[in-house]
């Protein structure tokens, strides 16, 4: 028996240590391994896991484990302490990051030590999922969110000279959906031990990330060349000689310097964070109360979440073999397919149609951001390109916001949620198809104030 133990110790050793070094090659590919961005690829699947650990605690608490209408009050909770006051931490972020711009491996490492500190107190009341559950959730959340807005900035200072933005981009993405699919199985088998073993798997995750994040490259710290983005309007008045006008009126609040590209991928991406936030909140509740097809709601949600998640990663996956010219019109028929999809399960209201929409909105809001990152690489010079980054992060952040917001209050009624969501997508759409005719597919970078 020892010697047997002893034999399969050591094969289960060696698959371990061969899967390692097939992931360290998959994330070093192509440079990733000499500029750090594997480092980066590898900590943002370590983030990933521990936020789909504490998903999957907090679901099975305010969400499974009580009736229907107690869940959508006790999510409608979670929506408001969490969720609100994030949306007006969220513009606060992005100037922070800029007046701080040597401290963004600190920044992630305080990020993953604060879920650390929190997951391993919620772990402790989370069987009741009493009030005190609410705030170290918000906690949690604006943790994982300041994370999300470091990350976006930092990944321009990692890229290797063979990779696009985009492909990075693309590489992070898909490598934190796999993590994440990994920690859905994980987190539901220690939940099978007990409802606080998923937040005690979570806080080691984190304590692990907290060392990770400081051995990423100095060059994460660097801001050489650096200058803020002005997300602003044009100054009124004429240039001459590159200086405004004496009399030129203040700038108004806006986010046109940066390109009426990006202005336009900003837009559909907006929209298209708003659908997956609506779907998030709305589907989630209304498979639960009324299934689809005759089937359990278990079965009818995971049907959903396997689209989506499928989705998700197919728009990583295309991202990184597309090329990067014009991806306006990318995200232009992302927004189209989204809608059509949307408006297609509004009307013909069942399993097929659902799951479809699902599957769409993965893959439109995946390959949008995708093309948005493109056209800020593009048409943003990099003395301001991370903060521009940052700006619209917390912009898209806002927009699942809101959408997850309405979805929560609209009844559960399937074709009314669906036409409802379907007719903000479309109006959205013609707004972004207008200002694609009058853009055009631009070849050359605008040029954004800078401070």
């Amino acid at each position: 028996m020892v010697r047997t133990a002893s034999a399969a110790g050591a094969r289960t050793g060696r698959v371990v240590h061969g899967t390692g070094r097939r992931i360290r090659k998959a994330t070093s590919a192509e440079g990733a391994g000499e500029s750090g961005l594997a480092k980066l690829i590898e900590l943002h699947a370590l983030n990933s896991f521990g936020d789909m650990l504490i998903t999957v605690a907090l679901a099975s608490t305010i969400f499974f484990s009580v009736p229907t209408g107690e869940a959508r009050g006790r999510v409608s909770l979670y929506l408001l302490i969490t969720m609100a006051p994030f949306a007006l931490l969220a513009p606060v972020i992005g100037p922070l990051l800029d007046r701080l711009p040597h401290g963004r491996r600190a920044a992630m490492a305080m990020s993953m030590l604060a879920r650390a500190v929190l997951a391993w107190t919620m772990a402790g009341v989370v069987t009741g999922g009493g009030l005190a559950l609410y705030p170290e959730a918000l906690g949690v959340l604006v943790a994982s969110k300041a994370y999300g807005v470091v990350r976006s900035v930092v990944v321009p200072r990692l890229l290797p000279s063979r990779l696009s933005l985009v492909k990075a981009n693309s590489r992070v993405t898909l490598a934190g959906l796999l993590a994440t699919g990994v920690a859905a199985g994980v987190g539901g088998l220690l939940h099978l031990i007990g409802p606080g073993w998923p937040l005690r798997g979570a806080f080691l995750v984190f304590v692990i990330g907290t060392l990770m994040a400081f051995h990423l490259p100095h060059a994460v710290d660097s801001a050489k060349g650096e200058q803020r983005a002005l997300l602003h309007a044009e100054v009124h008045g004429e240039v001459h000689g590159g200086r405004a006008p004496e009399d030129a009126r203040a700038p108004k609040a806006s986010l046109r310097t940066v390109g009426p590209s990006v202005i336009l991928a900003l837009r559909a991406m907006s929209a298209l964070r708003w659908l997956v936030g609506f779907l998030v909140m709305f589907l989630a509740f209304l498979l639960r109360d009324e299934p689809i097809g005759g089937l359990r709601p278990t079965l009818a949600l995971g049907l959903v979440a396997l689209a989506a998640g499928t989705g998700n990663a197919l728009g990583s996956v295309l991202g990184s073999w597309l090329r990067t010219r014009g991806p306006e019109a990318t995200v232009t028929t992302m927004l189209l397919l989204a809608t059509g999809a949307t408006a297609a399960a509004a009307l013909w209201y069942g399993v097929v149609t659902v799951v479809l929409v699902a599957g769409v909105a993965g893959v439109a809001a995946s390959l949008g951001k995708l093309s948005l990152d493109a056209l800020i690489q593009r048409d943003v010079p990099e003395a301001v390109r991370t903060s521009a980054f940052a700006r619209s992060e917390t912009l898209l952040q806002l927009s699942w916001v809101a959408g997850g917001a309405v979805g929560i209050l609209l009844p559960l009624n399937g074709v009314l949620g669906l036409s409802v969501a379907a007719g903000v997508v479309g109006l959205m759409l013609l707004w972004t198809v207008r200002t694609l005719f009058r853009v055009g597919l631009r070849r050359r970078p605008t040029a954004p104030r800078v401070a």
